[in-house]
């Protein structure tokens, strides 16, 4: 199994107008950088690098870093940066993005080059994912969002081309037109780097995937969901010749560990203040649904799963398949809930898990029964949780979590992709 440690990185201010209950609630692309604070910005990003090491130190597979744009609740706007600066200062952890938003690239032969050299600085180390981004992405980037999955193949299939071919050679594309490829920089591992693909509940992208034996990564969704989603996974793998495995399965999700049950409570809670990401539930604040629904962002035909889920926000929040049912994030009359309520239901959903080590492992083992992830990543260290609480949960996780989650993982059968090949189904050489 491959265990990873993910946090957004947010800009936590409690100046700010939008922070924490108390402020207005944050809403999408309506912060202005006039309130951002280099300085403070500048703790944050070497805070949360520290994080990563220390992650690295107590055991951890992998480092995880993602991207969005515009947004306090995410530092990661250059997350290729952070990765390279890991690639050089760290030594075993893989370094996982999911990941960078192909569609907004007007130049994808650059991402390559920026991508092989962070695989060769880490000396093999990178994992790539690419997603479609959302309507913020798109708009603070100007990008044709009727386009959005158009360039999203193309510029996979471009970097692919330039990782795995010699040049140079031409590409004339419907959106990307190159006289001249020949990269001065190919990826350290052969053929090319470990590809995953992040989402939610899209039905053409976890077909998409499963065509090319990609693993996918569902990004904090609700478990039926994310089981369902799965599922679907191995139908199109079936129908593209091969089964799918527990290698071709990654899950994030929230887990928080500390000393006591009651710290772990109260810590855990501070998941739900700050500037959280405004798509999940629970959040402090708002997506606004015109902007998310840009055209060409979001087929409603072509969600997953198709009993009860009618967008990316009902998978992420409080799953039924009930056609009257409103998620948090949505209802209007729900949205001023008290965090103490909300929080309640999210702990009984398993939507966040916290606790000591004895009682987080429960939960874990449940999630690892129910969806038989390859690849998980606890994302801790969020909302307005401190240093301090992130140090404590990653000590207690490196010293009684991850060896029993790998005791787990060996006994339900759960390889990762780097004990499987998701490309063949064979049996990694060790070291490989």
């Amino acid at each position: 199994m491959l265990i990873g440690y993910f946090t957004e990185r947010p800009y936590q201010d409690p100046t700010a107008s939008w922070w924490g209950t108390t402020g207005r609630r944050l809403t999408d692309l309506d912060a202005s950088n006039g309130e951002y604070n280099p300085r403070l910005g500048a703790d944050l990003y070497n805070r949360y690098l520290d994080e990563k090491v220390y992650a690295e130190q107590m055991g951890f597979d992998a480092l995880v870093l993602n991207e969005h744009h515009s947004t306090p609740f995410c530092m990661g706007s250059v997350c290729n940066v952070e990765a390279a600066i890991l690639a050089r200062i760290t030594q075993k952890a893989k370094i996982v993005l999911i990941g960078n938003i192909l569609p907004i690239w007007d130049d994808p032969l650059w991402l390559a080059e920026e991508l092989a050299t962070i695989d060769m600085i880490s000396r093999g180390r990178l994992v790539t994912g690419w997603v479609r981004g959302t309507g913020r992405e798109s708009i603070a980037h100007d990008s044709a969002s009727p386009y959005n999955w158009e360039r999203f193949q193309e510029a996979h299939d471009l970097i692919l081309k330039a990782w795995t071919e010699p040049g140079p050679f031409r590409w004339e594309g419907e959106h990307f037109q190159y006289r001249y490829v020949n990269p001065w920089s190919r990826p350290y591992q052969q053929p090319h780097p470990q590809i995953m693909i992040p989402g939610a509940v899209s039905r053409r992208t976890v077909e998409w995937a499963a065509q090319r034996r990609y693993p996918y990564v569902m990004l904090a969704t609700r478990l039926e969901p994310t089981k369902l989603s799965f599922d679907y996974y191995d139908e199109c793998a079936r129908e593209a010749g091969y089964e799918a495995g527990p290698q071709h399965r990654g899950y994030l999700f929230k887990v928080h560990v500390d000393e006591t049950e009651e710290l772990a409570y109260e810590v855990g809670r501070k998941f739900l203040t700050g500037p959280g990401n405004i798509f999940l539930e629970g959040s402090t604040g708002d997506a606004k649904p015109h902007l998310q629904d840009l055209p060409g962002m979001t087929d409603r035909k072509r969600l997953l799963p198709t009993g009860g889920v009618r967008n990316v926000a009902e998978a992420r929040g409080q799953w039924k398949p009930d056609p009257n049912f409103k998620p948090l994030a949505l209802d209007s009359a729900d949205r001023h809930k008290d965090v103490e309520t909300n929080y309640r239901e999210l702990l009984e959903a398993d939507a966040i898990i916290t606790g000591t080590p004895k009682t987080v492992l429960q939960r874990i083992r449940h999630i690892l029964e129910y969806i038989r992830p390859g690849s998980i990543f606890f994302w801790d260290g969020d909302g307005s949780m401190s240093h301090e609480d992130a140090m404590r949960s990653l000590r207690l996780m490196g010293e009684e979590v991850l060896p029993a989650v790998r005791e787990m993982s060996a006994e339900l059968g759960l390889p990762g992709p780097y004990e499987v090949d998701p490309a063949t189904n064979e049996p990694v050489a060790a070291g490989g």
